[in-house]
């Protein structure tokens, strides 16, 4: 079977096809009637800037998309924070992208959404390593989309064997609960000494340590068996289990350094998002978050004309005529008519991407971090936390 999982293969994306039927029907309607009218459309979330920031990303998902067509793209910078206006604005014969709207907004919603998710964690707890763990609460092959996302927004790494792969990243992650349970309770200290002698020098040893036992007694066990070697351990406990969830890490380190096992890292995971992230901080060296992040909304991009035949138009709800975006030094987001002047001090925000169908932009997920976090401050995104 040559595709035996049922995803819509690269090329329909490409190609056009991975869309909804009403555009092939747009395109057949207007081919009949001999119209192709030379358009500005433009990708926005909100018309007015709302001040509940979001990071857009996907942009080089775009402009592989848009590559080859005959329109010219401006888009914001990868990583770059967003409440209002557009994002993207496209320019050319309309059908030579009418079929795209469908994927281009899908490449842009969705990785929005995760990244956007994934910088709450990262300022939740700035100081600590924190670890992408939602691969499998999505489909497998947008796996890289999410841990992409989470690197952007500033997480130390991700546990994704292929996405790791695409991405030139090393994955991340130790042991399951599917492994003590092969060597079965009472012999912990076996499944912990195999797992060491198993696996590589530079993978860290992080002993999993509420399996059977309560979590005090397996972090201690851990760190008598394993030694000066321990890394760390993992609490992963459930929800359902976890009582005072604080209380727990502070009694494990509290009892690791007693026997003088202060270097033993105390990592967490198990339905984390930013509140716990916030009130374990302090007492624990790193997270592991999944849930929080693949559990986002895409953010609700559409794509809509707004200038036709050089006249600005728009729909009922929308604003007409092209538009231009800035960011002035205090962090404020301005939306002006792209004939008007802009801010005296702003930075405008939407930049070549593609002309007449070349990419006229390189892609550094290193420079998108950067920008992410430098404009997460400089917006106060999280502030109110």
């Amino acid at each position: 079977m040559s595709n035996p999982f049922g995803t819509v293969p690269p090329e329909a994306i490409l190609e056009g096809s991975a869309t909804d039927a009403y555009f092939e029907r747009t395109r057949a309607t207007l081919e009949h009637a001999g119209k192709n009218p030379h358009v500005v459309a433009e990708v926005t979330a909100d018309q007015f800037s709302t001040g509940a920031f979001e990071v857009f990303t996907g942009v080089a998902d775009a402009a592989t998309l848009l590559e080859g067509r005959a329109v010219d793209v401006d888009a914001f910078p990868d990583g770059q924070l967003f409440d209002g206006g557009p994002v993207m604005r496209l320019e050319g014969p309309y059908l030579e992208f009418a079929e795209l709207e469908t994927a281009l907004l899908g490449l842009l919603s969705q990785p929005s959404g995760f990244a956007t998710a994934a910088l709450e964690v990262r300022l939740a707890a700035p100081d600590s390593l924190v670890l992408s763990f939602g691969a499998r609460h999505v489909h497998p092959s947008i796996a890289a989309v999410v841990e992409r996302a989470a690197l952007l927004a500033g997480l130390d790494g991700f546990s994704h064997v292929a996405a790791g792969d695409i991405l030139g990243r090393e994955a991340s992650g130790t042991m399951p609960h599917a492994l003590m349970f092969c060597f079965g309770e009472g012999n912990q200290s076996d499944a912990w000494r195999a797992f060491d002698e198993a696996v590589s020098e530079d993978t860290p040893r992080i002993a999993l340590v509420d399996t059977f036992w309560d979590e005090k007694s397996e972090s201690l066990l851990a760190a008598e068996t394993l030694g000066d070697d321990l890394d760390g351990v993992r609490i992963d406990t459930t929800g359902s289990r976890r009582g005072d969830f604080r209380h727990i890490i502070r009694e494990v380190r509290w009892e690791l350094d007693a026997r003088g096992y202060e270097d033993v890292d105390i990592f967490c995971s198990g339905g984390l998002g930013p509140e716990q992230l916030r009130d374990l901080r302090d007492v624990a060296d790193g997270f592991g978050v999944g849930s929080h992040i693949t559990n986002r909304d895409p953010v609700d991009f559409s794509l809509d004309i707004v200038e036709i035949a050089g006249e600005p138009l728009s729909k009922r709800g929308k604003l007409a005529g092209v538009k231009d975006v800035y960011r002035t030094p205090d962090g404020d987001h301005h939306v002006t008519l792209a004939d008007r002047d802009g801010p005296t001090d702003g930075e405008a925000l939407l930049e070549p991407l593609v002309r007449d169908g070349e990419v006229v932009r390189e892609f550094d997920l290193e420079t998108a971090t950067e920008r992410c976090l430098a404009d997460a401050e400089a917006v106060g995104f999280g502030a109110d936390e």
